[in-house]
């Protein structure tokens, strides 16, 4: 399933809405809450160096560069990376940020034989036909010991977001069995995984001490979206979200699934 970058790139307003809404904000910042748990971790000090493959227009490399990171996003949209330079200069961070335009299968020599201290690998296995494939390709730009972090749609959500926000058991008793979702937004057919199956695949891949995290376990389950604009409200709701994302059986209903591993020596 190959990405249609110019879908992406037609859809740029409705995307940065969406980023700018409580549950974009708490996308980004239970991804960010998630990584800071491991990105001490490493041996040395000083600024890391992060790819992030299929990044879009920086969501997620702007905060890391905010904390005095040098992020390297990847994204085969134009506008997209138009975007990420954007913001970059709009955030003093053009120095910190480096963008180009590749497709993630066929990444330049100067990213594969990186060295890289964290790579992210977020919402790109959804559009994506050989998963194992995909984490391979994602996984060499990483220095061994290096941390990778990948995050997909949660395909156990889908049928309790029916259910809950549809009000339609039937639908969600389809569901059930599903493995595909529809996204009106980038008008494509997204695969569906769950945590389950792909952490025996980064094991295989030689990833050590993989972790789990849940990505707005409630949010998505709470149908008045209007009031999650209410500043107070969404502060208690983004502190429920921050105590359950490592937290069962939380994660595994939650919207997207978060995963964090360490590379190992095999890879």
């Amino acid at each position: 399933m190959a990405q249609d970058h110019e879908k992406f790139d037609t859809a740029m307003a409705t995307w940065q809405e969406w980023q700018d809404a409580p549950w974009g904000r708490l996308r980004y910042t239970l991804a960010e809450a998630n990584l800071m748990r491991h990105l001490d971790e490493g041996p040395g000090g000083g600024p890391l160096r992060i790819l992030d493959l299929a990044g879009g227009d920086g969501g997620d490399a702007m905060r890391l560069a905010a904390q005095g990171h040098h992020v390297t996003v990847v994204d085969l949209a134009p506008a997209m990376l138009a975007a990420a330079e954007a913001r970059a200069e709009e955030r003093g961070l053009t120095e910190r940020v480096t963008c180009v335009r590749a497709d993630v299968h066929a990444l330049p020599a100067e990213i594969t034989g990186g060295g890289f201290d964290v790579v992210l690998c977020h919402n790109l296995l959804q559009y994506v036909d050989d998963v194992p494939d995909t984490l391979a390709t994602a996984l060499a730009p990483l220095k061994e010991g290096g941390l990778f972090s990948v995050m997909a749609i949660n395909r156990h959500s889908a049928p309790l977001n029916i259910a809950v926000r549809e009000l339609d058991p039937a639908a969600a008793l389809a569901a059930l069995d599903g493995n595909r979702l529809r996204n009106e937004m980038f008008d494509s057919d997204l695969a569906l995984h769950a945590a389950e199956e792909i952490i025996p695949v980064l094991e295989n891949l030689g990833c050590q001490d993989v972790r789990h995290y849940g990505i707005r376990s409630f949010c998505d389950y709470l149908t008045d979206d209007a009031r999650k604009y209410d500043p107070a409200y969404y502060a208690d709701l983004e502190r429920l979200e921050l105590a359950t994302t490592a937290r069962a059986p939380y994660m595994h209903t939650a919207r997207l699934f978060q995963l964090t591993a360490r590379k190992g020596t095999t890879v």
